[in-house]
């Protein structure tokens, strides 16, 4: 029986195991569905009387497979906390815990319901590929985002110099000027906050420039390590 079991929810090389797959596929897109229309305003009863029995159904689906997962598990504690082991968990979590209480002291454990979205990585191939193209380049990732927050520092501190006794109201400190800085640098602009002064707009010419390195950086990064990461599995088959 645990074989039987284990095949069907660990593998994915007979057509049950695919069957039962794309069926919590389907579960998970669903469930991230009703998530988004519960928010619509002036829901019929009815309507939310199927939303919460679609919940109810997915919820129960997605605990007995947390539970087959376990049992078939050869290291029971190491899947338990495991990435994909506490994803499964934080999936399921809040439907538990706000059960039977008052959910407007409890609201923000229906966000962790998104959490459902990262089991799709479990089961769609180009997830798995991009999940391991991040732990690829992570340290990668992680010196380019440190280099990114200096930059917004140092940009921050900039403008302030130049824009201070121009625009107080804006950058009356380096931390008001923070916004402008991050705006900047990500190439975003929302215009709310900009530059009056000649230096101040000579200054953000350049960190508009770097700011377009700073979106192009990471963008090389994962691509290489998807093509470091995609060729092999294309070797193979």
């Amino acid at each position: 029986m645990k074989d039987t079991i284990k095949s069907i929810v660990e593998y994915n090389d007979n057509k049950l195991s695919k069957s039962f797959a794309f069926f919590i596929q389907f579960l998970i897109v669903l469930s991230v569905i009703t998530f988004s229309v519960e928010t619509l305003p002036n829901l019929k009863p009815q309507t939310k009387a199927i939303l919460n029995s679609i919940e109810v159904f997915c919820v129960v689906v997605f605990t007995l497979e947390y539970l087959a997962r376990i049992f078939v598990s050869d290291r029971k504690l190491k899947f338990i906390f495991s990435f994909f082991g506490l994803i499964d968990l934080f999936a399921i979590l809040p439907f538990y815990l706000s059960f039977g209480l008052d959910l407007r002291s409890l609201r923000v454990l229906r966000m962790f319901r998104l959490f459902r979205l990262l089991k799709l990585v479990r089961y769609n191939r180009a997830m798995r590929h991009f999940a391991k193209a991040m732990l690829l380049a992570k340290e990668q990732i992680i010196l380019f985002m440190g280099v990114t927050l200096v930059l917004i520092y140092f940009a921050a501190i900039g403008i302030y110099y130049f824009e201070n006794e121009a625009q107080p109201e804006h950058f009356s400190s380096i931390f008001d000027s923070l916004w402008w800085s991050i705006v900047t640098l990500t190439t975003v602009g929302y215009g709310d906050v900009y530059p009056i002064t000649v230096g101040g707009r000579i200054f953000t010419f350049f960190i508009l420039l770097i700011g377009l390195g700073i979106v192009a950086i990471p963008t090389g990064i994962i691509s290489s390590s998807l093509t470091k990461v995609v060729e092999p599995d294309a070797e193979e088959e």
